[in-house]
C-alpha cells in the first residue's frame, strides 16, 4: 500500500466533500463542485495549501463516486467505527474493573488491619489473664506456705520436740522415662520446683543427670515434706512417685504418745480441709499450666 493510499485512508471523504454517508453519486458531485469552487488555487493564490486541498477532494469523488471503491471504503470506516466501540467498551469496562480492584485492595486492607487489631487485642488479652493468674497462683500458695508455717509451729510447741530436728527432710522423686528422652518425661528443674514449691520452702532439688527418671529435694520442714508425700501426684500422663529419703518422722509406740498423736492427727485433718480446700483452686490453675507444657513438648518433639 503506497503513502498516498494509506493518506487517503486516514481521511474522512465524506466530511472533506461536506456529504452524508448515504449520499447520491449527483449529490457527491454537487458537494464537491460546492467545495471545489471555494478552494480552488487560482482562487486562493496566496494559500499555499489550496491545491493539496483541491487535490484531496478530486481523490475523494474519485473514491466515492466508483462502486466498487466505495464499498470498500465504506466497509473500511465501519471496522474502524466497530473498532473505536469496542475499545470505548473496553476502556469502560478497564475502567471499572481498576475501580472494583481498588475498591477490593481497600476492603482488603481494612480487613487486614482490623484483623491485626484483634490480634493485637486477643495477645493482649491471654498475657493479661496468664499475669492474672500467676499472681493468683503465687498468691494462693504465699497462704498455703504461711498457714503450714503456723501449723508447723504449733506441733513443734506441742510435740516439745518429738520430731527429728537436726536432719532435713529428704524425698526421693521417681517417674517414667526413657533413655533418650531429652525432655525428661516432661519434668524439668523448673517444672518440679513449681510442683513442690507450693507445700513449702524447697532448699535443694537435684535432678538426676545420669539417671533419668529421678530426683531428689530437700525441704525446710518435715512438715512439707509429709504434704508433699501425701498430695502430690504430679503430672497427670506421667504421675510422680514419691517417697522418704531422709528424715521421715518417727512416732513413739507409747500409750500417750500415741493419744498425743491422735488429737495432733485431729488438728492435723482440721487444717488439712483448710489446706486442701486453697490448693484445688492452685490445683487447677496447675492443670492448665502442666497442659500447656505438654503441648508446647509435643510440639517440641
Amino acid at each position: 500500500m503506497s503513502g498516498k493510499t494509506k493518506e487517503l485512508l486516514q481521511m474522512d471523504l465524506y466530511g472533506l466533500l461536506g456529504a452524508e454517508s448515504t449520499a447520491t453519486a449527483k449529490e457527491l458531485k454537487k458537494a464537491y463542485r460546492q467545495r471545489a469552487l471555494t478552494c480552488h488555487p487560482d482562487k486562493n493564490p496566496d494559500n499555499p495549501k489550496a491545491a493539496e486541498l483541491f487535490h484531496q477532494l478530486s481523490q475523494a469523488l474519485e473514491v466515492l463516486t466508483d462502486a466498487a471503491a466505495r464499498a470498500a471504503y465504506d466497509k473500511i470506516c465501519a471496522a474502524k467505527k466497530q473498532a473505536e466501540e469496542r475499545n470505548k467498551k473496553l476502556d469502560s469496562k478497564r475502567k471499572k474493573i481498576k475501580l472494583d480492584l481498588e475498591t477490593r485492595e481497600q476492603q482488603a486492607e481494612a480487613h487486614k488491619q482490623d484483623e491485626a487489631q484483634m490480634t493485637r487485642t486477643l495477645e493482649e488479652e491471654i498475657a493479661r489473664l496468664r499475669e492474672e493468674g500467676s499472681r493468683q497462683l503465687e498468691e494462693e500458695q504465699r497462704l498455703i506456705r504461711e498457714q503450714i508455717k503456723k501449723e508447723r509451729d504449733a506441733l513443734s510447741q506441742q510435740s516439745g520436740g518429738d520430731r527429728c530436728s537436726s536432719v532435713t527432710p529428704k524425698l526421693k522423686l521417681k517417674w517414667k522415662c526413657r533413655k533418650d528422652d531429652e525432655a525428661n518425661g516432661g519434668y524439668s528443674h523448673d517444672n518440679l520446683m513449681r510442683l513442690l514449691q507450693k507445700y513449702g520452702d524447697v532448699l535443694n532439688l537435684i535432678v538426676s543427670s545420669k539417671k533419668r527418671g529421678s530426683a531428689v529435694v530437700e525441704f525446710a520442714t518435715v512438715r512439707a515434706a509429709e504434704l508433699a508425700v501425701t498430695n502430690e501426684s504430679g503430672l497427670s500422663g506421667n504421675p510422680l512417685k514419691i517417697s522418704w529419703l531422709e528424715g521421715e518422722p518417727i512416732i513413739a509406740p507409747q500409750m500417750d504418745q500415741f493419744m498425743s498423736a491422735q488429737s495432733s492427727l485431729t488438728k492435723e485433718r482440721d487444717y488439712e480441709s483448710i489446706v486442701m480446700m486453697k490448693m484445688r483452686q492452685a490445683a487447677e490453675r496447675q492443670k492448665i499450666i502442666e497442659q500447656m507444657q505438654r503441648e508446647d513438648e509435643e510440639e517440641e518433639t
